[in-house]
């Protein structure tokens, strides 16, 4: 598994265009010029706010070429911005405010925590800028809570560098002027955050605020009397005593935006499983109507994964009692609306979503040239005097119409008038169906792929002994993938016989002939998938593993042409 580290540094700079585009271009060259096996890092996302005064950068990367791009952004950073000029709504205490590296695939939270202590070190050690490490890589307890490392924001470095307790885990011990200039950075590693500001039709901040110490996990400090002026109350230790708030692994705080002239509740959710967006913004609305406010719309900062938008536009979708088995992009419209992402800017998923950014484009398109095409283009290209695309991606296609009409019946049945009491059980029906139709739409360019192996096989040198037989291996290799695939479609295409029947038995009844048409494609692309497995078996010089693959490939065939007979059966006794 390929190693990937997200970093999402957040600079104190975030109205001045070309001290953030020289810290983005500096770490596009950090990564590229980083001496590991996979060097180079991509910049996913780079969102300045100008009433915060802050950007975040989104960058990801192996391990090594995010570490060098990381040190490189604060390197630059500490050189463009004067942390004695800076002023903004978001606290900070340095030029580089925080560093946190993240885990995404191939690494753990522990080996993101050692980087970054490492890229603290380095960053003291040859610039000069002093480093606190916070959450994961805290080498104290307390240091886990970023709060608390940034405690008094900047203006309280020359104090806190001078405290033992208080000081930089890297620093002099003493304020300096490279202190002075940059601040102090905080450097950490934690799992996925989301950044999200909740707008109220409020100008008020101290209204603001008391919604976020409603929600937020810390609370609010407990009161005698008066629970605003009253005499805050002490344990036996001497702590404050608090009033924990509804939301777990959330903190938030209030504030004005005077670019948009309203105020927000910020929020960091820095537990998403604990938290999901959508629980954060229901919560928020409550707790904000319960003192006569409302929630107008959500900002997020930065980047989320796609399962966040996923599971929120299913949340608001089961609430309406909808079909949750829609398209992926409709789903994400319906977050989006759901939770007013659009209400200060355009909102594109594509801008937002981690997994849309981290996608090569020029190598998705490569490897979905067909699917990717419109219908026309699709008959046309199959039509060509090119040997592929062939029978085995027609029959993949075949099988994702197949699926897609059995989910369409599922989709109409759940929004038909006077079954509302059934939505639930039709939308399980459709989100079977969506997943069939993604499985079947892989496998058309997928097929595609095992034919070109085989090309590219017999176009090998065949000179020496050694050629012919690296050849022969590589040939036999792809011509066992070739039959393998179409079989996967077979099998694939097989599993919508079930949802078509049962759409043919329970669905939309003005809507069966639309399930016995699935029934159709289905047995079509079992059947064509079945002839290529047949014919690319044949080139096998393992005759045995060809024997086996045309036996499975036939009772296959078998089954799908008695499960199409009995839906069809069913149909036209309907229809009759």
């Amino acid at each position: 598994m390929e190693r990937i580290v997200e970093c999402v540094p957040n600079f104190s700079e975030g109205r001045n265009k070309e001290v953030i585009d020289a810290i983005v271009s500096a770490i596009e060259k950090g990564g590229a010029e980083a001496s590991c096996e996979t060097p180079g890092i991509k910049v996913l996302n780079v969102d300045p706010g100008e009433a915060t005064n802050r950007t975040v950068v989104t960058f990801t990367g192996s391990p090594e070429a995010v570490a060098e791009a990381a040190f490189a952004g604060v390197k630059c950073a500490g050189e463009l911005i004067d942390m004695r000029q800076h002023h903004g709504a978001h606290p900070r205490s340095g030029a580089t405010d925080v560093l946190p590296f993240i885990p995404v695939s191939g690494i753990t939270l522990e080996e993101c925590a050692e980087i970054a202590r490492s890229v603290a070190e380095r960053v003291y050690k040859e610039l000069g800028i002093p480093c606190y490490c916070y959450e994961a890589a805290a080498y104290k307890p307390e240091r886990k809570n970023l709060a608390v490392c940034r405690s008094g924001e900047y203006e309280a470095l020359p104090e806190k560098m001078s405290d033992p307790q208080r000081m930089p885990d890297f620093g002099p011990g003493e304020y300096t002027e490279k202190a002075a200039l940059s601040g102090a950075s905080n450097v950490g590693a934690r799992d996925f955050l989301i950044a999200v500001n909740f707008n109220l039709n409020t100008t008020s901040t101290r209204r603001a605020n008391a919604v976020a110490f409603d929600v937020r996990e810390k609370g609010r400090p407990k009161r005698e009397g008066n629970p605003i002026t009253g005499k805050i109350v002490k344990d036996e230790n001497g702590k404050t005593v608090m009033i924990p708030g509804t939301l777990k692994g959330c903190k938030a705080i209030g504030w004005f935006i005077d670019e948009y002239g309203t105020a927000q509740v910020s929020m960091n959710i820095t537990d998403i499983n604990a938290t999901p967006l959508h629980k954060a913004f229901e919560e928020v609305c409550r707790a904000a109507q319960a003192r006569g406010l409302r929630v107008t719309g959500t900002e997020i900062v930065g980047l989320v994964p796609k399962k966040t938008l996923i599971d929120a536009g299913k949340y608001f979708l089961e609430k309406q009692q909808r079909s949750t088995g829609i398209s992926e992009e409709e789903i994400l419209k319906i977050a989006v609306k759901s939770m007013g992402l659009d209400d200060l800017k355009p909102f594109d998923p594509k801008e937002k979503i981690i997994e849309y950014l981290m996608v090569d484009e020029a190598e998705a398109a490569k490897n979905e040239k067909l699917v990717r095409m419109t219908c026309k283009g699709f008959a046309y290209e199959t039509a060509s005097e090119s040997p592929a695309p062939g029978g085995g991606s027609v029959s993949a296609y075949m099988g994702a119409l197949g699926a897609a009409l059995g989910t369409m019946v599922a989709n109409l049945s759940s929004h038909k008038p006077g079954w509302d009491a059934r939505w639930k059980e039709f939308s399980d029906y459709a989100d079977e169906g969506q997943a069939l139709i993604g499985r079947l739409i892989a496998l058309v360019d997928e097929d595609t792929a095992a034919f070109n192996r085989i090309m590219a096989a017999l176009g090998m040198p065949k000179g020496s002994e050694e050629e012919k037989q690296a050849r022969a291996e590589a040939l036999e290799a792809a011509t066992l993938y070739a039959a393998q695939v179409p079989l996967k479609t077979m099998k694939a295409a097989c599993a919508v016989f079930p949802l078509v029947k049962a759409m043919a038995l329970e669905g939309n009844p003005n809507s069966i002939s639309d399930a016995g048409v699935g029934a159709l494609a289905a047995r079509a692309a079992v059947l064509g998938a079945g002839l290529n497995v047949k014919i690319n078996a044949g080139g096998l010089n393992d005759r045995q593993k060809a024997e086996e693959l045309c036996t499975e490939a036939e009772k296959i065939s078998q089954e799908a042409c008695a499960l199409e007979k009995e839906i069809m059966d069913l149909i036209n006794a309907k229809l009759a």
